[in-house]
Parts: structure tokens; C-alpha cells; sequence
């Protein structure tokens, strides 16, 4: 069993990525490459983005903080704190409106 604070990671991850060229920064909470399942904390700085990629399974995005648009072909669904997107099956990215910082969970 182990324990982790959401609202501590975050912090912890955008504060990082405020100190990048990138403006991003991620920890793997649970799981990793060679497991079925992975739960990652992402944090953007405002007006950056993760590129337009596929999934390698199926995925969810629970926003912890900030907001975000989730953009698939013509289709958006805008993130506030609370709310779980689940990412399509189609190519998709993620465009930080403010900074924002997500739990991205993929079971492959």
C-alpha cells in the first residue's frame, strides 16, 4: 500500500514546470511502461500544450487544478478542477488554458 497526496504532487509537478523551457513536468504515480495500468500527475504552464498524439490504451484525465481544453479533430471539451475527461479513442491533445495540472490514467 502507498499513499500519496494529489494536491501535494501537483503542486509539487507545476512548480517544476515553471522552471522549464517546456513549461511541463510529470511524475508517474502507479504503474509505468511495463505494467497494464499507469497513473500520472502532468502540470502545463499556461499556454502550453501536449501535442496532438494517440493513446496507447484507454485513458482518462481527472483535472486537479487549472484548466484545460482537450482537443480531438473538431471536437473540445474544456477541464476545470473536479472533472474527468475520458480521453477518445482518436488522435487527441491537451492545450493549458491557465496553469493546470491532471491525473492521466492509461490501462493498456
Amino acid at each position: 500500500m502507498d499513499k500519496k497526496s494529489l494536491t501535494a504532487v501537483a503542486r509539487q509537478q507545476l512548480a517544476l514546470a515553471k522552471t522549464t523551457t517546456s513549461g511541463r513536468s510529470s511524475q508517474t504515480l502507479c504503474g509505468g511502461h511495463t505494467h497494464s495500468l499507469r497513473q500520472t500527475v502532468i502540470a502545463l504552464t499556461a499556454g502550453q500544450s501536449l501535442a496532438e498524439h494517440d493513446s496507447p490504451g484507454e485513458a482518462t484525465l481527472q483535472v486537479l487544478t487549472g484548466t484545460l481544453t482537450l482537443i480531438s479533430g473538431a471536437h473540445e471539451w474544456k477541464g476545470s478542477p473536479g472533472d474527468l475527461l475520458v480521453l477518445p479513442a482518436a488522435r487527441h491533445s491537451v492545450q493549458a488554458v491557465d496553469d493546470v495540472a491532471f491525473l492521466l490514467t492509461v490501462a493498456k
